[in-house]
């Protein structure tokens, strides 16, 4: 605004109204003007992209993100809606790879704090002093290396939300300094005297059995009560098969988007694959395994040739028993179709090499000849290699 008065109130006054600045009358520099009115159009810009910024990480976040339709997420779902509208502190349990940040900022970007800061930290992967910094900020000298003042997440987050991943891994004596800021709701820097005041919601999770970790004596009863306020509990992606198929499209469609690649379609074969594996990573691992096949892979379909060893061979880590339709199945057809496709990837694996291939599966030299020339699968042999075994039928 431009003004003829050049009193400190009315000033204020027109800033508190609004006004970026105020420029005083009459005045002979037009430099200084355009520079006032860059800086404005600056600071709108950015609150523009700040506003952006928020409605993007909302739509990220948004209970949409979190796929599934079996019976034991749906009762995840209708939890987290009514959690989210409180303040109450939540402890989401689940294995690795079970989406437990994901659900975590759920809740956050649907509550009343949504419009503060969502701050997260891995309590497992930093060492006790350098967590207790990391949580509760420090004075400047307070250890070796504090070479300035610095605020904690606690005070970072304050009216927001902390995540406290992996909760289960953290030490005795640092559970000891959480109880206290959570009982309390204030925090004191490392090396600092003032406690100050914290408003932040906790929302906790671990891969854990925290019930064991109480038997055993290596995590706190009372902080456990403190955190279980609202206890979620994330099933393994093997205990609910159902929703694979689901995980599975929805991953196509975002890693193609990712990759910057049309849209793929999964082969029925492909996807009773992945159905009838068991998934130790859980949601993440699949999601990697989605994003590496279409990565690697060129064709529009994508088959069991494109999917890793691992997944068509029992007995492999994640391989799930397997089991019989309740219409029946042609038993030879499919044991021909699993030695074709293992035989493939064997050679796949080994550059086509026949002999490496062999030993990789654990045939003799021959047979896996002759059922590469009955599967019509082709190898490289070596000139001495073929003049020394010349092909033969299986005896």
């Amino acid at each position: 605004m431009m003004t003829a008065y050049t009193s400190t109130k009315s000033a204020l006054e027109a800033m508190k109204l609004g006004a970026y600045d105020y420029i005083s009358k009459p005045f002979a520099d037009l430099e200084e003007l355009k520079l006032l009115v860059a800086k404005a159009l600056e600071k709108t810009q950015l609150v523009d992209e700040n506003v952006y910024l928020r409605g993007e990480l909302e739509r990220r976040y948004a209970f949409d993100r979190i796929v599934g339709r079996s019976p034991r997420m749906r009762a995840v779902f209708e939890l987290v809606e009514r959690v989210a509208r409180t303040h109450s502190t939540v402890l989401i349990q689940g294995e690795s790879g079970t989406g437990k940040e994901l659900v975590a900022r759920a809740i956050h970007f649907a509550s009343p704090r949504a419009r503060q800061r969502f701050l997260s930290v891995n309590c497992g992967a930093l060492p006790e002093t350098l967590l207790e910094s990391e949580l509760f900020g420090h004075e400047r000298g307070a250890f070796t290396g504090a070479v300035r003042e610095k605020r904690g997440l606690f005070q970072e987050a304050n009216r927001g939300t902390l995540f406290l991943d992996e909760i289960g891994d953290m030490s005795l004596p640092m559970q000891v300094k959480l109880l206290r800021a959570l009982q309390d709701r204030t925090v004191r820097k490392v090396g600092g005297t003032v406690e100050e005041p914290v408003d932040v919601r906790i929302i906790a999770a671990t891969n854990q059995n925290l019930a064991e970790r109480l038997a055993q004596g290596t995590f706190r009863e009372d902080l456990f009560y403190r955190i279980n306020v609202i206890p979620i509990e994330l099933p393994p992606l093997r205990e609910r098969r159902e929703d694979i198929p689901l995980l599975v499209h929805h991953f196509l469609l975002e890693s193609s988007r990712r990759l910057g690649i049309e849209p793929r379609r999964i082969s029925v074969e492909a996807m009773r694959r992945l159905e009838t594996h068991s998934w130790p990573g859980n949601v993440r691992e699949l999601e990697n395994l989605v994003e590496r096949t279409l990565a690697l892979s060129t064709a529009e379909v994508i088959t069991t040739d494109d999917l890793p060893l691992e997944l068509l061979i029992p007995g492999q880590t994640g391989a799930a028993t397997p089991t019989l339709p309740s219409e029946g199945l042609d038993l030879e057809a499919h044991l021909d179709g699993l030695r074709r496709e293992l035989m493939r990837q064997a050679l796949e694996r080994t550059g086509g090499h026949q002999g490496q291939a062999a030993e990789l599966l654990g045939m003799s030299l021959r047979s896996f000849r002759y059922y590469a020339g009955k599967c019509g699968l082709a190898g490289r042999r070596d000139d001495e290699e073929a003049a020394a075994t010349p092909p033969t039928a299986e005896p």
